[in-house]
């Protein structure tokens, strides 16, 4: 099917429910189980929040069981969640309550890179798994996908019980090369799908890692999940003015945050965020209002097509005093009615 238009969504401001004396400076990813449960992926003393569909608080879990760095959360089809923690060097398999299932990499140890522990750039070769590893894919035939991530520059895969197939990738900026590898998905034809941040482009694989091609029309991808038409969503971090693409170089004027939808061919049918009047700060919309986006870094759609947003608002935004810490870090998008 050729798909030529865009899903609309609305926001839905208010929807989060969150206890109040709690807090999620920076909600690294969220996911959605098959009933429509949402658990937010978090950089906090409650790491793991669970919500109803309309935004009831449920429970937490997860405290002393993972770092602050927080990074990617997948549901498997069972409904089990696989958790990304870079700071841990590990991606780990919970049932949906916190019981530990299955653990792949070592607790707090990183493989050799070069890696400096600070810039991509130090990145000398790639390595085994992990080195600070960013988000983690089901395939449909149950073998796993790992994006790693900020200290290598690989995609490694796995069986479905956890034993290595092979890894590919170097640092650069050639095919299947990568300068952060950090969000990765696969389609239900088996292509591999990774989102190479800091080469301002999606790489798209075989299930046995063949270059297959890429889309270059994207800003700092950060996450890709599909829809039902096979229209991917892709979470697009912004570039400030000073900083420098790998693959396009120095950035002259602010790029903004946004979420773009981006049609089989690698063409961007339509971006959500950047709305309202010109924020002196921003050099665009303002960030922090509802439908904007300061730093999309996890996408989640749930089974009647509600799309929820989470950012790392605090590391992006508020430590540098660009932004109010009252900005949002996870928003909620439903379709909208006209679709």
């Amino acid at each position: 099917m050729t798909v030529t238009s865009a899903p609309s969504f609305e926001v839905v401001d208010g929807w989060e429910q969150l206890p109040a004396d709690y807090s999620h400076p920076d909600v690294a990813d969220v996911a959605v189980d098959s009933s429509g449960r949402v658990y937010l992926f978090c950089r906090s003393d409650h790491p793991v929040l669970v919500y109803e569909r309309d935004g009831r608080f449920v429970h937490s879990w997860g405290e002393g069981v993972f770092t602050m760095r927080a990074h990617g959360v997948t549901i498997a089809p069972d409904d089990t969640l696989w958790f990304t923690d870079d700071g841990d060097q590990t991606v780990r398999r919970f049932t949906r309550d916190g019981r530990l299932l299955a653990t792949i990499g070592t607790s707090g140890r990183a493989s050799d890179t070069g890696y400096d522990g600070k810039t991509v750039a130090s990145i000398t070769h790639g390595g085994p798994p992990f080195n600070r590893p960013t988000n983690l894919a089901v395939a449909p035939n149950g073998d796993l996908y790992v994006s790693d991530g900020y200290g290598n520059a690989r995609v490694h895969h796995f069986t479905a019980s956890g034993e290595l197939r092979r890894s590919w990738g170097e640092p650069g900026s050639g095919p299947g090369q990568f300068m952060i590898p950090h969000g990765i998905a696969v389609h239900p034809d088996g292509r591999v799908f990774v989102c190479d941040r800091e080469n301002d482009r999606v790489q798209i694989f075989s299930p046995d890692g063949e270059f297959l091609d890429q889309w270059t029309e994207v800003q700092r991808p950060t996450k890709l999940v599909f829809d039902q038409r096979g229209v991917a969503i892709v979470g697009e971090l912004c570039w400030r003015a000073g900083m420098r693409s790998f693959r396009s170089g120095p950035i002259e004027h602010h790029r903004p945050s946004r979420v773009a939808f981006v049609d089989a061919q690698g063409t961007v049918l339509a971006r959500l965020g950047d709305e309202g009047p010109i924020d002196e700060t921003w050099g665009a919309a303002d960030p922090c209002r509802a439908g904007n986006f300061c730093a999309p870094h996890g996408l989640a759609l749930d089974p009647n097509g509600d799309l929820y947003v989470a950012e790392v608002t605090w590391t992006i935004g508020v430590s540098k005093d660009l932004v109010a810490p009252s900005c949002h870090t996870i928003q909620k998008f439903t379709p909208h009615p006209s679709r």
